[in-house]
């Protein structure tokens, strides 16, 4: 009987141990995790690896399962057997266990008789990247997609593989686009074959994305190397350089033969400085008296009396340096061994620098469209005024400030950001349109034929417009917020891209070209307009009532600069200041375009648009002074050519 009990409970004691050690019918994941425990349980970034890659390389369906737990510290080390389980707290003493292996649940353990595993973030982004393979063919898309930014952030050869070996079972075509993308890049920078990595390159030298070019640049890196004789044969050589010669001065040169411990290091002041310290004894140094080191001469005497006493070691004279450097040659090599995989990414690289510099060019064009419809459609209603009225009207900013402030009203009132836009712009034009109405009965029409009155009197409504402005809304910019619609840009690629609002006013001042073109040639108004633009006495002549046709175009130059206001403050920040910003450049879009002109606007303010993104290219990082030779170039401009780029023809070319 005792036998029978002795052999049972070596036999419980033999399964136990099989369990917890080795066997496919047993628990293969829990043997991997014995067999690495004392890397797991230690934690250390330097050390982790092979246990890592020992679960990742396993191939057993539960490596995904434990490489998750592991990253998200849901491993636990049972104190009394030494086996990982997965656990889950239940209450602040126990927790749940979960067989890696079965899946099947181990019970609820007391939280004293567990270790928790702990990894640092060093060790999580090593898991991390492990996981990577798992992931790539994940059921849910977004871990796919997870999977490709992790790779974007590491991008590992040991990820090539299971990237291929994905792209067949990838069902999502924006995945698997972006999947080859990743594949071609990991390609190009890892692949074994240099023909496959050559022909990968290739296949995207047209691409102007920036990973891209972050792939190619370390293959045209070079690195300064110093041999001793012949280069030898494997290296891929970039250019010889010689000491002295452009690029490399002869100090620098010696102090890569320092570096690289081919040649003791000269003496330099700080370093005889210290030895001197450190060799004092009394009040001498190398039989120099201490009291006599005030000079360099007297140092080096002190120096070489240390030398001879075999205290220090002799350092090399410039003699000594020279012939030390006539005996190694000097080159730039590659990092990337093959000369045939850099001479494709420097290839591909001058036909990227080559797109980038024509898709550049393209986006600043953008730019200056973009900038030069907005300043259309702030100058178009001062065209007007300015050009059928001869009124300097300074506060027409102020009507684009209005126009701002009553979208931000709207919107208010309105939350849905469509409707309120929709309903903001005929509001803003109905409110500046009596606006400049009431300003031009009350003010401007005393003052016509006097245009120093006229100017001061419209600057003193500008400044009263901007503390009503303030007492009513305050000194804090208000947001008028795009339709949802309106969010993003419209990106070509990596270098060209435009907002979707800048496209927005875009189109908006192409409507506004049209319907006053509409309205100057089809309409009573714009042609008793265009009447009196050319001869006011004569349309007064004629039955036409300039007053009445000067009442209703400033109101009309009013209401556009408020209509303008809306589309200005969708992407400005909407102050009482904010008229101050295209006063001068709607004076001077008028003003060189041509005065009275709708045309010459739209000239005028293309020129200027073009102008100054082209100065601001040049110099990007100071608007102020790109600003200031604009101006400049503009009076330089207007000494040449006084009546603007398309004048006035006729009698009104006179006035």
């Amino acid at each position: 009987m005792k036998s029978l009990v002795l052999f049972l409970l070596m036999l419980v004691a033999s399964v136990h141990l099989a369990l917890a050690q080795d066997g496919p019918a047993g628990a293969p994941m829990q043997a991997i995790l014995q067999e690495h425990s004392a890397l797991i349980v230690k934690s250390s970034r330097k050390t982790i690896q092979p246990a890592i890659d020992a679960v990742a390389g396993s191939g057993l369906a539960q490596a995904a399962d434990v490489l998750q737990a592991w990253q998200a510290k849901e491993i636990f080390l049972r104190k009394e057997d030494g086996l990982f389980f997965r656990g889950e707290k239940r209450d602040a003493k126990t927790y749940r266990l979960w067989d890696f292996d079965s899946g099947d649940v181990v019970g609820d353990v007391s939280k004293k008789a567990l270790k928790q595993i702990k990894p640092n973030s060093g060790i999580r982004a090593l898991l991390g990247t492990a996981l990577v393979r798992f992931q790539l063919s994940d059921p849910d898309p977004a871990r796919r997609l997870a999977a490709l930014e992790a790779i974007a952030r590491a991008p590992d050869a040991t990820l090539l593989s299971p990237l291929r070996a994905s792209l067949d079972s990838e069902t999502d075509s924006a995945i698997k686009a972006r999947k080859y993308r990743t594949e071609r890049l990991l390609t190009i920078a890892h692949d074994p074959s240099p023909s496959v990595r050559v022909d990968a390159i290739a296949e995207m030298s047209g691409d102007l994305g920036l990973d891209l070019r972050a792939t190619l640049n370390p293959l045209v890196a070079v690195q300064l190397q110093a041999f001793e004789g012949d280069l030898p044969e494997a290296v891929n050589l970039a250019r010889m350089v010689t000491p002295g010669g452009e690029g490399l001065t002869r100090d620098q040169a010696y102090a890569l033969l320092v570096a690289q411990h081919d040649a003791p290091a000269p003496l330099t002041a700080e370093r005889l400085r210290e030895t001197l310290v450190l060799h004092i004894d009394g009040s001498t140094v190398g039989g120099v008296p201490v009291a006599q080191l005030n000079t360099d001469a007297a140092r080096l005497r002190a120096y070489a009396g240390l030398v001879d006493a075999g205290l220090v070691p002799a350092f090399p004279t410039e003699a000594d340096q020279a012939k030390t450097l006539s005996r190694y040659r000097f080159a730039e090599i590659y990092a990337e061994p093959s000369p045939e995989v850099t001479g494709a990414a420097k290839r591909a690289l001058a036909d990227i620098q080559t797109r980038v510099g024509v898709a550049q060019t393209f986006d600043l064009t953008l730019d200056a469209l973009s900038l030069a419809s907005i300043y259309f459609l702030a100058a178009i209603g001062l065209a007007i005024t300015f050009g059928v009225m001869g009124v300097i009207n300074m506060a027409h900013g102020e009507f684009i400030m209005m126009g701002a402030y009553t979208g931000y009203v709207v919107q208010q009132v309105v939350p849905n950001h469509t409707a309120s836009i929709l309903i903001a712009v005929p509001m803003a034009f109905a409110v500046t349109f009596a606006a400049g109405v009431a300003m031009e009965r009350l003010v401007i029409r005393w003052l016509y034929n006097r245009p120093l009155e006229t100017l001061l009197a419209t600057f003193g409504i500008s400044i009263a417009l901007q503390q009503l402005a303030k007492n009513i809304f305050g000194t804090q910019a208000r947001p008028l917020t795009a339709p949802g619609w309106l969010d993003g840009a419209w990106v070509l690629n990596d270098v060209v891209s435009i907002s979707y609002i800048r496209i927005a006013i875009f189109g908006l001042a192409l409507i506004f070209l049209g319907f006053f073109l509409f309205l100057m040639n089809r309409t009573r108004l714009g042609l008793e307009t265009r009447a009196v633009t050319q001869n006011r006495r004569m349309a007064a002549n004629m039955g036409i009532n300039p007053d009445r046709v000067n009442m209703l175009t400033f109101g009309l130059g009013s209401g556009i600069a408020g209509i303008a206001g809306v589309a200005i403050g969708l992407f400005a920040k909407v102050t009482s200041e904010l008229g101050n910003d295209y006063i001068v450049q709607s004076f001077m879009t008028v003003v060189v375009g041509g005065v009275g002109n709708i045309w010459g606007t739209l000239a005028g303010a293309t020129m200027i648009g073009f102008l100054q993104k082209g100065i601001e290219w040049f110099n990007p990082s100071n608007t102020l002074a790109a600003q200031t030779y604009m101006i400049i170039f503009i009076i330089i401009f207007i000494q040449f050519r006084p009546k603007g780029i398309i004048a006035l023809k006729g009698r009104a070319a006179g006035d």
